[in-house]
């Protein structure tokens, strides 16, 4: 079989960069292949995908040498050509949105080949049939939940019928039951369709169901590794290129019967009672310490309510938030996770009442307010308006006409306080994506509030950006006692750093409990579109209780973290 893409020594280097992005790439995909590409951030797995659908070289110029064919087509053919081979879900769905309702987005590959208005129609009803889209063609596309989104992008690729589709971080954006869902749809439409199918990602845990037949390993602009899953899983790969392996695996390494797994990739073929009596003792060597959580509250939200053009977004909230505590909010997306933040930093009008440390606070200005409570947004570049360090982290003091001698400080004790002291003088556009954050996070620290609000902290990060972040907010909880909340699609993230969850649906709160109760309970995971780790899947394959077995699993990992640190 002749291979449908084939790299041979390429090489990529961008005309604004002095060093080549990829280097030296060897790599054929075959007809019907699911091939998954990973890579730590900035590895240039992403900059594979833009040579495939022609974004290299048309829209960011650059040279290359060496080859690439896509289905006979050589690099630097046209984007006309390249789109009816070559179909792209990009990460941001709503930038590829053209038309006002779902039914015109979908049709809009069809209106620019001048497709018969009856043949246009059928093949809309199809595809929207087959994307589960067929009750929301006269909806806006942007008024869609992230899931919905994404099957409105596929529907309006997939209507060209190319041989390839490739989808660049396609879970980004999603709840965890958007993505489960997502990547049942991306398999199914595979195999109906005969399409060879390549996903840019670095969650693998969430991939393997799709059924990955190759895994391309790239980092630093090379491939490191190919082979198929289970055979790299046996190998330290994906550890040495900051990338997390599949928790139940890293479970049954921890307990020593991973060999007990015929194939990595697949924990259904898990021979179970060894494994069960080898688990059970790992959960009784590995208990979980609780951390002490003060009994003085620091937040208190009274029947908030916030309503968009008479539709009530949330109403009737109530919650008490105590010094110190590691919060995080769940839910599905829309469901007003973002807008409850808002209303905390004042960014958006509510009714209720806000108290902070016994005291109302609901007339508050929005500067105030972030005196008590330090918002961070997913995106640090989207904080940052100064072009060197120390005075991006000194931009808010000024503001409010601080003293210098006061902002020199301040500003020194909490650079050295987040690490970041030695690059006080730095270009923050020469820092890397987890700097950037810590310099967001700098810059709200000296302004000295006692509570962080922090949406999707480590959303599309690796995970050694994952560590570095969570590890130094953890670090933050513990030596300034900072109260935290975070707004999170991470189920694991949940229950590795956090002491509490809310779980958000229908404008409301729904559940306040231990994150691990929340992914027991089979009604909270609908209410919330969430999933359970693999963890949980681990345990009910042996039998186990899900919540000591995750309790036991953290603990372990926070041993083995404290132990590298030594």
């Amino acid at each position: 079989m002749k291979p449908l893409i084939s790299f041979k020594n390429f090489t990529f280097k961008y005309d604004l960069q002095k060093n080549p992005t990829l280097k030296n790439i060897n790599l054929e995909i075959f007809p019907g292949e699911k091939v998954l590409i990973v890579g730590p951030s900035g590895s240039g797995k992403s900059t594979i995908g833009q040579c495939l659908n022609g974004i290299l070289p048309h829209l960011y110029k650059g040279t290359s040498t060496g080859e690439l064919a896509i289905s006979g087509l050589p690099f630097g053919a046209s984007i006309a050509e390249l789109s009816s081979q070559v179909s792209t879900i990009l990460q941001d769905t709503d930038g590829q949105f053209i038309g006002l309702t779902v039914a015109e987005d979908v049709a809009f590959a069809l209106e620019n080949d001048e497709c018969e208005l009856s043949v246009m129609r059928e093949t809309v009803e199809h595809w929207s049939e087959v994307t589960e889209l067929s009750t929301l063609l006269t909806k806006h596309p942007q008024d869609l939940s992230g899931g919905q989104k994404q099957r409105v992008t596929l529907a309006g690729v997939l209507v060209d019928e190319s041989p390839i589709l490739l989808f660049d971080e396609p879970l980004a954006n999603l709840d965890p039951q958007a993505c489960r869902d997502t990547m049942s749809l991306i398999r199914r439409i595979h195999e109906e369709n005969q399409v060879t199918t390549i996903v840019i990602e670095h969650r693998i845990d969430e991939v393997l169901p799709l059924g990955i037949d190759k895994v391309v390993v790239v980092n630093d602009g090379e491939i490191v590794a190919v082979g198929r899953p289970d055979e790299l899983l046996r190998t330290a790969v994906f550890e040495k290129n900051g990338l997390r392996e599949p928790l139940y695996l890293t479970a049954l390494k921890s307990a020593h019967v991973s060999s007990l797994l015929p194939d990595f990739s697949k924990l259904e073929n898990l021979d179970k009672e060894p494994s069960k009596e080898a688990l059970t003792t790992f959960v009784s060597e590995n208990k979980r310490v609780d951390k002490l959580v003060s009994t003085d509250k620091i937040l208190s939200v009274r029947d908030l309510s916030v309503a968009f053009d008479e539709h009530e977004v949330l109403r009737g909230i109530n919650l008490d938030v105590f010094e110190g505590e590691r919060i995080s909010i769940v839910g599905k997306n829309g469901v007003g996770k973002s807008t409850f933040a808002n209303s905390l930093c004042q960014f958006v009008r509510s009714s209720g009442e806000v108290f902070y440390r016994g005291k109302s606070v609901s007339t508050d200005t929005i500067a105030e307010r972030a005196g008590r409570i330090g918002y961070i947004m997913q995106n640090p570049n989207l904080m940052i308006s100064q072009n060197i360090v120390v005075d991006e982290v000194a931009f808010g003091l000024r503001l409010r006409q601080v003293d210098e001698a006061v902002i020199t400080d301040r500003v020194e004790k909490i650079l050295k306080v987040c690490g970041l002291f030695p690059f006080r003088n730095w270009p923050i556009s020469s820092l890397s994506y987890g700097q950037k954050k810590r310099v967001t996070i700098a810059s709200i620290l000296v302004l000295e509030p006692e509570i962080l609000l922090l949406d999707e902290p480590t959303a599309a990060q690796d995970l050694r950006s994952y560590r570095e972040i969570m590890e130094f907010l953890e670090e933050l909880n513990q030596r300034l006692n900072l109260t935290m909340i975070m707004i999170t699609h991470d189920m694991y993230l949940i229950t590795e750093y956090t002491d509490r969850t809310l779980v958000f649906a229908d404008g409301k709160i729904v559940a306040d409990r231990a994150p691990s109760e929340v992914l027991a309970s089979e009604e909270l995971l609908s209410l919330g579109n969430l999933t359970q780790t693999s963890l949980y899947e681990l345990a009910d394959r042996v039998e186990l209780d899900p919540v000591a077995l995750t309790e036991a699993f953290i603990s372990r990992q926070k041993t083995v973290s404290a132990d590298k640190e030594v």
